[in-house]
């Protein structure tokens, strides 16, 4: 990474001074890479014993990049069912929500300055499989061959009789995706656990299909639906996660994530979240969790959040006026309980020189730190056609950004 300092050519100097007329007094002299805001990190590691079937070594790094972040056990142990996600979501949008959020979720129960990660060891791909497929019916059971043992999927059974079309309307798929998070804890004699469990289960706002024509169909499934079939879904995941061995008795958390369709510019989100605590075998209650994502224009945007939305126009129109020949400036915004968390903008601008992409991103950089509010996480990823140009990170309460140019 490297330091954005003071820009010698002629042509940065004119977009230099024509941000200094705008930035007043922030002036440009604030917009650097600044250590203060880097995580400083201690180059130290931690040898530990992993407990599994056997003991084996494990690192603990000594730093973190955020407090946001659980530190990772090394080596890395990637899933039995790695992969299973991306397979089973609508848009990447959703893969990244989907995993991200069910993290922020644990941390709640499994804070992250005591807990480290690891992704899930208990649920191989095999598994995840079975499990989301749809039940059988006793024909079906006969004319696939399957053993009974074997009927084990989560999803409602479709009918024998009927068009495509009936059956699939009468009883679509519900659960898309599930997703095993665990979470160790140190013990004594430098060895680690397992310390509590996090399973994120998908769920389907539209569900796609085919007629036996093969024309493309989809069944909107209404939020209750979705709802009340998740929340029985996860209390049948439960109950099997518990037969599992090393899974009897931690604490487990169980998140629902709505899909979003596969049109959609922005991600679902999570909508109910329960902790079980260790032990139990059943869900005493289920928490609400109000999260939402916002497109950046968008008229749900104005009639839902206005004052945000307001903010959004006027530095997009101050950066229009800045570089009137932009290709496109879209955000998209995380709300949790309605208050604007984190915002995420994207800006495409046709560049012709390395000196235009500096002297704009300083600009850009003052308009972040001028129209919002410090309580928000600003991000903003400038690109020109095909290739990034610059990022710039504002984070929740730091006085000053991070900015970084791509070489």
């Amino acid at each position: 990474m490297k330091r954005i300092s003071i820009i010698s050519s002629l042509v940065a100097c004119r977009w230099i001074k024509r941000a200094r007329k705008r930035l007043g007094v922030l002036g440009l002299a604030s917009f650097c890479l600044l250590s203060a805001c880097a995580p400083k990190f201690d180059q130290g590691e931690e040898v530990v014993q992993n407990k599994g079937s056997k003991e084996q070594e494990a690192v603990i790094p000594k730093y973190n990049i955020s407090d946001s972040y659980y530190r990772v056990v090394l080596p890395f142990k990637p899933s039995g069912a790695r992969g299973q996600v991306v397979g089973d979501l609508n848009t990447r949008l959703d893969v990244d929500e989907f995993e991200t959020g069910l993290m922020r979720l644990a941390s709640e129960q499994f804070p992250t300055d005591d807990y480290l990660f690891q992704e899930g060891q208990y649920l191989d791909g095999k598994t995840v499989n079975k499990w989301l497929e749809r039940k059988r019916t006793s024909n079906q059971l006969k004319e696939e061959k399957m053993k009974p043992e074997d009927n084990i999927g989560l999803n409602p059974p479709i009918s024998d009789t009927g068009t495509n079309e009936q059956k699939n309307k009468q009883s679509p798929i519900y659960l898309a995706s599930i997703l095993e998070h665990d979470y160790l804890v140190k013990v004594d004699n430098d060895k680690v656990k397992l310390g509590g469990v996090a399973i994120g289960l998908a769920l389907n706002s539209v569900h796609y299909y085919s007629t036996e024509q093969g024309y493309p169909r989809e069944v909107k499934i209404k939020d209750d639906v979705i709802e009340r079939e998740g929340k029985k879904i996860a209390a049948e995941v439960l109950k099997r996660l518990r037969n599992i061995k090393g899974l009897g008795s931690v604490p487990i958390t169980i998140a629902l994530y709505k899909q979003a369709p596969r049109s959609s510019v922005t991600p679902g989100h999570f909508f109910a979240v329960t902790h079980v605590d260790e032990g139990s075998n059943t869900i005493d209650k289920w928490e609400a969790v109000n999260e939402e994502y916002y497109l950046f224009p968008s008229d749900e945007a104005e009639k839902n959040h206005r004052d945000d939305w307001l903010k959004f126009n006027n530095f997009k129109s101050d950066v229009e006026d800045f570089f009137p020949n932009y290709t496109g400036i879209v955000g998209k915004g995380l709300y949790v309980n309605d208050q604007l968390q984190k915002l995420t903008i994207n800006i495409t601008i046709p560049f012709y020189g390395k000196t235009e992409v500096i002297g704009f991103t300083q600009y850009v950089t003052g308009l972040v730190m001028e129209k919002f509010p410090d309580y928000i996480t600003v991000n903003v990823y400038i690109s020109s056609t095909g290739q990034p140009e610059s990022l710039i990170v504002r984070q929740a309460k730091v006085n000053e950004p991070f900015v970084h140019i791509y070489r």
